[in-house]
């Protein structure tokens, strides 16, 4: 594709090694998340590896870093935007993880609590199941035994009450602020330029507040 693409020689050459990493980081997360569902990895860092390759990677950090190999840019503007990428593209899971279990289905186009009837093993249940581990056993039961079943709607409002109550959802609340924070101070000390700096400002707000 790269080949084909109309791109002088020396730019393929600065995008390709990108584009076979970013291809590699996919296939990793994706082995990842089918692994940790196999073993019945519950922990959160194991959620977060997922999203760090599977989401984050091509969904934001590589594409930044795809556009700026392309263009020529700097080792340093090239880290900043990595790592804006990166940040950005996790937390932009993690809105996803809130909207699967708490979004609108008329807004998002998905059944009512459809992350919690697929079983998905998110960052959001992930820190639920471990406050719940941690000091609520019978909330830990009730959520092990709910997730990845057919679910009423009753039960569906019944594990999102359990979830709010542990916590969970201020926890991942908080974590997307910590990235989008971070994301910003990283993208604010680079050389980009300023249009770049807003319109990357304006994806990250849009990626990581929205209701859909």
């Amino acid at each position: 594709m790269i080949r084909e693409s109309g791109i002088s020689p020396e730019a393929a050459a600065r995008v390709s090694p990108v584009w076979s990493a970013m291809r590699t980081e996919v296939l990793g997360g994706q082995f990842l998340d089918i692994s940790n569902e196999a073993r019945g990895d519950e922990t959160v860092e194991a959620a977060m590896r997922v999203n760090r390759y599977k989401t984050a990677a091509y969904t934001i950090e590589r594409p930044l870093h795809l556009g700026a190999a392309l263009f020529g840019a700097d080792a340093e503007l090239v880290d900043a935007y990595r790592t804006f990428g990166t940040d950005i593209g996790i937390a932009f899971q993690l809105r996803d993880d809130l909207l699967g279990v708490f979004g609108d289905p008329s807004v998002t186009g998905k059944p009512s609590g459809d992350d919690l009837i697929a079983g998905k093993r998110t960052v959001l249940f992930a820190m639920a199941l471990a406050r719940a581990d941690a000091a609520d056993p019978a909330a830990a039961e009730l959520l092990r035994n709910g997730i990845g079943t057919q679910l009423t709607d009753t039960d569906v409002d019944t594990l999102r009450q359990v979830i709010t109550d542990l916590g969970a959802v201020t926890d991942v609340e908080t974590q997307i602020d910590t990235l989008v924070e971070a994301a910003a101070n990283a993208l604010d000390s680079s050389t980009a330029t300023a249009e770049s700096k807003a319109r990357l400002t304006d994806m990250a707000i849009a990626a990581t507040k929205r209701s859909y």
